[in-house]
């Protein structure tokens, strides 16, 4: 086996979702711990050390202990080279989610034991049914009192419409937890949380045959109720198909405490053998295969200032393909250049190292000179193809957004802009006007917090938001066949244009859109920006 296939071959990359709070930055904390990235965890909102979670860098995110952007992590495990991606899971910040999706092969769902299935959860998990990437999930928080485990098993297959096949068993929840049962293996593995925080101690491991040892580690009413539970899966739960797995329709589950550390490893072992290695992407010229095409890659996240020091931009890419070196020219497609990428890194989180090779699987920042959007393609100077695209989130919220101070107007339509750059939000301009009037539209309402913050700390500018009534934002797909000035709307519409010059409707009532298009004979309006 050639190099270049052996090193994409052995690369994992997937993404972590949950509700928020479900525990999935502590998951994330305990698998670096397993490959050596760091230490000693750190609970996110841990109040007995000023330790942080290592993937949430931003102030923000530290002061609220949430997680508001997506970190990309990457370490080696048992021979694999693992790239995580984590993501917000606060349901504000859903776009940033569907596009880290986007790079990823597989997704981890982490649910809350004792919460189920939550409304965030259902959202994430669309845009995974969406995308047909495999998912796999892991029960969190054993430790304290769950739901009953063939409850919570219904649930995920109900409301999410997936099939599960459960890869381990939970021997009680709370203080009643003795641990959990482990079906490949036909072993209970007994619960122990001295673990926590380190990646040392022997899990004791009991075959199942052994009743009188099972007895005496778990008693035996728990024994007894293990077996017939046993019993009632072998019989009942889905059998387990990869295939299955990996085209979507199944999800292995997995139960355990990611801040006890229990039940962390076993997951992270089967998993890896689980998940693919990187898959193929669709392009404009067919479909991409990682090992035999050049260098190619799209950009599916832009993040400003997260160095202070340096002021920077940073483009987050996939690799879809082939080989990355630091001195290789590429062509830039959407810009039609060939250029060199500055400073590529890989990034953990807020730490950064400078690399000199990457490849299919693997995700790189590069520094960003204000040429790359996010969907923007990169490939061999020699070829030319677009991935697809990746689709704006129609906003949801709207503001007026002014500087208090006017001196500083300069930074203001700076930092607004960058940050638009960056997806979080969306600005407009009154239709007639330049960057007077700015308004703001955001998926959620937390992403005005996050703008006021980050304008305030980052470029030292402090704003007055005025919320606006609309609710409803449709691009307008044939605008240059059209009179605009001349459109007839409704009383609540407003025209506004986006920062590529593309006009735009505003409404605040839902039934204003038909009612617009049956004034403008010929007006075709679209949820979705064309670009």
């Amino acid at each position: 086996m050639s190099d270049l296939k052996q090193e994409i071959n052995r690369r994992r990359t997937f993404a972590i979702i949950s509700h928020p709070d479900a525990g999935k930055t502590t998951l994330t904390e305990k698998f670096l711990l397993y490959g050596g990235a760091i230490n000693l965890a750190g609970s996110v909102k841990g109040k007995a050390t000023a330790r942080h979670a290592v993937s949430d860098w931003m102030e923000i995110e530290k002061e609220r202990g949430i997680s508001v952007t997506s970190s990309v992590l990457q370490f080696e495990y048992g021979g694999y080279c693992i790239n995580i991606l984590d993501t917000p899971g606060h349901q504000d910040f859903s776009e940033d989610t569907y596009r880290t999706l986007m790079a990823a092969d597989s997704a981890v769902m982490v649910i809350d034991g004792s919460k189920g299935v939550e409304a965030q959860t259902r959202k994430l998990f669309k845009v995974c049914v969406m995308r047909r990437i495999p998912i796999f999930t892991f029960i969190n928080k054993m430790d304290r009192d769950a739901n009953d485990t063939f409850d919570l098993l219904d649930e995920i297959e109900k409301e999410l419409g997936i099939a599960t096949c459960p890869k381990n068993w939970p021997i009680g929840s709370g203080k009643g937890f003795k641990g959990i049962y482990d079906r490949d293996k036909r072993c209970v593995v007994i619960y122990s949380d001295t673990e926590k925080g380190t990646k040392e101690g022997e899990a004791t491991r009991i075959p199942i045959e052994e009743k009188q040892r099972v007895e005496e580690a778990i008693g035996s009413e728990a024994a007894e109720k293990l077996l017939e539970e046993i019993e009632l899966l072998d019989g009942a739960s889905a059998e387990f198909d990869l295939d299955e797995v990996r085209g979507g329709n199944l999800t292995p589950v997995f139960f355990g405490s990611a801040l006890t550390n229990f039940g962390v490893e076993i997951f992270l072992r089967h998993f890896l053998q689980m998940t693919t290695t990187p898959l193929p992407r669709t392009a404009d010229c067919g479909v991409v295969d990682p090992v035999e095409r050049d260098f190619s890659a799209f950009v599916f996240k832009i993040q400003a200032n997260m160095n202070k020091a340096h002021r920077d931009r940073v483009a987050f890419m996939r690799i879809c393909s082939g080989k990355f070196e630091a001195s290789m020219e590429v062509k830039h497609v959407q810009g039609g250049r060939i250029m060199r990428l500055s400073q590529p890194q890989q990034i953990m989180a807020s730490e950064r190292k400078i690399l000199e090779e990457a490849y299919a699987g693997d995700i790189i920042g590069v520094f960003d000179p204000g040429v790359f959007s996010i969907g923007d393609t990169i490939c061999s100077p020699k070829e030319t193809f677009f991935y697809e695209g990746i689709p704006t989130f129609a906003p949801e919220h709207f503001a007026r957004v002014r500087q208090m101070d006017t001196m500083k107007r300069k930074q203001f339509v700076k930092g607004i802009t960058q940050i638009a750059q960056e997806g979080a939000i969306q600005i407009f301009q009154e239709y007639n006007t330049g960057m007077e009037e700015i308004i703001v539209g955001v998926v959620g309402v937390l992403q005005f917090d996050v703008l006021r913050y980050r304008l305030e700390n980052e470029y030292n500018v402090d704003i007055r938001l005025e919320p606006l009534p609309y609710e409803h934002i449709r691009w307008i797909a044939n605008w240059e066949d059209l009179d605009m000035d001349r459109m007839t709307g409704t009383s609540d519409m407003k025209k506004v244009k986006d920062m590529k010059g593309n006009p735009l409707l505003l409404f605040v009532n839902e039934w204003s859109v038909g009612m617009t298009v049956d004034r403008n004979p010929g007006l075709v309006l679209t949820e979705f920006s064309r670009n």
